[in-house]
């Protein structure tokens, strides 16, 4: 039987990537992007919904799916406030995986960050580690995390430190081997794929994947 998709930050790096990939897949025959503007893209499987993330629980009947994947995300920089990349990174995603689990959603996968840790001294990886925890809690029946180290892609707008890290892993990629090949650059595109394909194994229970363990998987060439 065929399900439908949810997609919340289609717009992103990783999300541009998975969408088209929902879309033309044959587990789906409704795929509904969730975000504050309209995308502009036209596709007889797509539903757009046009939300308010601070009030996103109004819409919660809009909300029902099968699989439930999460791109949000922002850095400090962009958000320009402790506060505001909270809101994004923790609140926004917690909000949206109860909301979708009380709505009967089988799994849940979200983009989360290498290190993620509720623990960390790092602020970034705390607040990924402490949403982590939270979505763990909830009934899905099975939840993937995708900590993917430094993501490469197209962006609409260049990231200098960005730009500089991704030469630095590329130089220095012959020497993270053993359990350093987690700092491995990924491709946005190849985490898009493991998302779809872990979707597809309707596996059971927590997941977490690294940018190795996508690599390897055939999802992409390692960088």
């Amino acid at each position: 039987m065929q399900k439908t998709a949810l997609i919340v930050g289609a717009s992103g790096l990783v999300g541009s990537q998975l969408l088209p990939l929902l879309l033309v897949s044959g587990r789906y025959n409704r795929v509904i992007a969730v975000g504050r503007r309209p995308l502009p893209i036209m596709h007889p499987k797509l539903e757009q919904r046009i939300v308010d993330f601070d009030h996103l629980e109004d819409h919660r009947l809009q909300l029902i799916a099968d699989d439930v994947f999460c791109c949000l995300g922002t850095t400090m920089r962009q958000a320009g406030s402790k506060e505001a990349f909270y809101r994004v990174d923790y609140l926004y995603v917690v909000k949206l995986a109860a909301l979708t689990a009380a709505n009967f959603a089988a799994q849940l996968l979200v983009v989360s960050a290498m290190g993620a840790d509720s623990r960390s001294r790092f602020y970034y990886n705390r607040v990924k580690g402490e949403m982590e925890e939270a979505v763990r809690q909830l009934p899905f029946r099975a939840i993937h995390f995708f900590r993917p180290s430094l993501l490469l892609g197209p962006r609409p707008k260049k990231r200098t430190g960005e730009q500089f890290g991704a030469l630095l892993l590329r130089v220095l990629r012959p020497v993270l081997v053993g359990h350093l090949r987690s700092y491995r650059a990924v491709p946005a595109s190849a985490v898009a794929q493991a998302m779809l394909k872990a979707a597809q194994q309707e596996g059971h229970g927590p997941y977490v994947h690294l940018s190795d363990a996508i690599a390897e998987e055939g999802y992409a060439r390692p960088v």
